[in-house]
């Protein structure tokens, strides 16, 4: 999931409908075949500003609900890169060349269960553009473009250096559940649960690639009904997974933060993070927004 999966994105974009499902039993062998639930339009997803009691959360997250925190704090971060290098430009009177807009990006090791049941595994909320004003006509010449361009990039990494380090190393102590004993228990159950649904896939990364095929190959006019099952499906049978992995990642984070190799780090974290993102959203007009269900 943390790969962006644009084409399906763009395709999706196309269709006016928004598709989610009421949330079903928590245990994969109640899910019957002949109960598939039903496409079901609802609203989308929306944006959220609320942050974290303890910032801690936002970059070290433990559950799939808190990695929407993370997923907000990257694109905001990539936001105020693009903000800085459009100022930049506009100062020295030239244009940027278009880029790919920020969109909000899942992290495989933390499924977001409750959303994805909702929106499925491809859709989330739309980021917020920033206002600009009209740009002007003239094209940069590389070496204008080149200087903006390590503008932009300085304004991300005066923020990035903030967390990157210690995030990095929280995600690689919550990557060792994949071998984990009782995660692995888990994960066997989920060819007969997808089974279920249709979908004949034997594990986790399988179930992607043949969701990924699915939505590619549908008809425009089925993407949302596709969304939907495929999402339902694998939020229902991954539940087992994350009740083993949600209390063992919650363990790990108390020992991340206890370890005092860690304690300047968490200590920034809680006093200067967020009154740094603070500034940066007054400095380059951007919005520090998150998903939400």
């Amino acid at each position: 999931m943390r790969s962006s999966r644009r084409s399906t994105l763009a395709r999706l974009a196309t269709v006016a409908v928004t598709v989610t499902v009421a949330a079903t039993g928590t245990a994969c062998t109640a899910a019957q075949s002949d109960s598939r639930p039903r496409p079901a339009a609802v609203t989308s997803a929306r944006l959220s500003t609320a942050l974290p009691a303890d910032p801690v959360r936002m970059v070290l997250p433990a559950t799939g609900a808190e990695s929407r925190w993370a997923q907000g704090l990257e694109v905001f971060v990539q936001q105020v890169q693009r903000a800085a290098e459009v100022s930049c430009a506009r100062t020295r009177g030239f244009t940027l060349p278009a880029t790919v807009p920020a969109t909000f990006i899942r992290f495989s090791e933390l499924p977001d269960l409750d959303f994805i049941a909702r929106h499925g595994t491809s859709q989330s909320a739309t980021v917020p553009q920033p206002s600009t004003s009209p740009a002007p006509t003239r094209t940069g010449t590389t070496a204008e473009v080149q200087a903006c361009l390590t503008q932009g990039k300085a304004a991300a990494t005066s923020l990035r250096d903030r967390y990157s380090e210690v995030q990095g190393q929280w995600f690689g102590t919550i990557a060792t559940l994949r071998r984990d004993p009782a995660t692995l228990r888990a994960l066997r159950t989920l060819p007969g649960c997808f089974s279920r649904y249709g979908i004949e896939a034997d594990s986790e990364q399988a179930y992607f690639a043949l969701a990924d095929k699915r939505m590619q190959e549908a008809d425009v006019s089925e993407l949302p009904a596709q969304e939907h099952e495929l999402g339902q499906a694998y939020a229902t049978c991954m539940r087992p997974v994350e009740a083993v992995r949600e209390p063992a990642r919650a363990k790990l984070r108390t020992g991340f933060l206890a370890k005092p190799e860690h304690a300047d780090a968490v200590r920034a974290l809680r006093t200067t993070l967020v009154p740094a993102l603070r500034s940066a959203e007054k400095r380059y007009g951007v919005r520090l927004v998150f998903p939400a269900p």
